[in-house]
């Protein structure tokens, strides 16, 4: 988190209310200088299953240092990243653990659903009514992201990130460079069709920075570009148009002279 206390607090109960009990929330806080932890103190007081914890230093500023930083601190074997302006479904994590456990993959990934303002009412009980087979056979359209892994649609089995950490020096697309790499390390998954993530629409998020050209989230897109080329080339999968869908993706990085990379 970071500079969110208007937001995060809705969050956080959104995770309190979850069917399944039995869960840790790790909150890492980025170096925020707003009024966060006195906001959420309540829920710290009252909840031992929330930690409130100062990214350590070893981790670079940012979402991929604060998630490597929340990997290193947790304790249980699944994992699931939240962002602090975002809402879950109260049965986010029995329906996607159940799914998980019966299928004995790797990872669920299960759908969202956007927002503007206003919170979802979320008293509607979801049901699973469709399951694909995720698997690296399914790499083109992770790569193209028509299977769109985003980074609070997926609970992972802990493994996936013994030897796959974010990387750090990405301040944005963190996300879909590292799960692409693990689907390239052969993690099997399973797709759900429940909606169990409600993600707000506001002009500060990271996504709205780079869609309003902001220089830093566009040459940390370029960079992921690069490296998810170089991993997919790597592992002998790149397709024809896996190659037609990087050279597409390049003209709209001309100013960070992509092409030429």
């Amino acid at each position: 988190t970071y500079n969110r206390a208007h937001f995060i607090v809705e969050t956080l109960l959104s995770i309190q209310n979850q069917d399944f009990k039995e869960w840790e929330c790790i909150i890492i806080d980025d170096g925020g200088t707003d009024d966060t932890k006195d906001i959420i103190k309540v829920i710290l007081d009252n909840d031992i299953r929330f930690r409130f914890l100062i990214r350590d230093k070893r981790y670079k500023k940012g979402l991929a240092g604060c998630r490597n930083c929340g990997l290193d601190k947790a304790n249980g074997e699944y994992i699931i990243f939240f962002d602090d302006d975002d809402i879950i479904h109260p049965q986010n994590l029995s329906i996607s653990l159940n799914c998980l456990e019966t299928s004995k993959k790797d990872f669920c990934h299960y759908a969202k659903s956007p927002f503007i303002n206003v919170p979802p009412v979320l008293n509607n009980e979801q049901v699973v009514s469709e399951i694909k087979a995720v698997t690296i056979k399914d790499i083109q359209d992770i790569v193209t992201q028509k299977i769109g892994l985003a980074s609070c649609t997926v609970l992972w089995k802990r493994r996936c990130f013994i030897d796959n950490k974010f990387n750090e020096e990405l301040l944005y697309a963190e996300e879909w460079e590292c799960y692409t790499r693990i689907i390239l390390e052969n993690k099997k998954g399973v797709q759900i069709n429940s909606i169990l993530y409600f993600n707000r629409k506001h002009p500060n998020s990271n996504t709205a920075q780079f869609y309003d050209n902001n220089i830093i989230r566009r040459k940390s897109k370029r960079d992921a570009i690069l490296l998810n080329l170089q991993n997919v080339y790597s592992k002998g999968l790149l397709s024809q148009k896996l190659l037609k869908y990087f050279i597409q993706i390049a003209y709209n990085f001309r100013e960070l002279n992509l092409i030429d990379d």
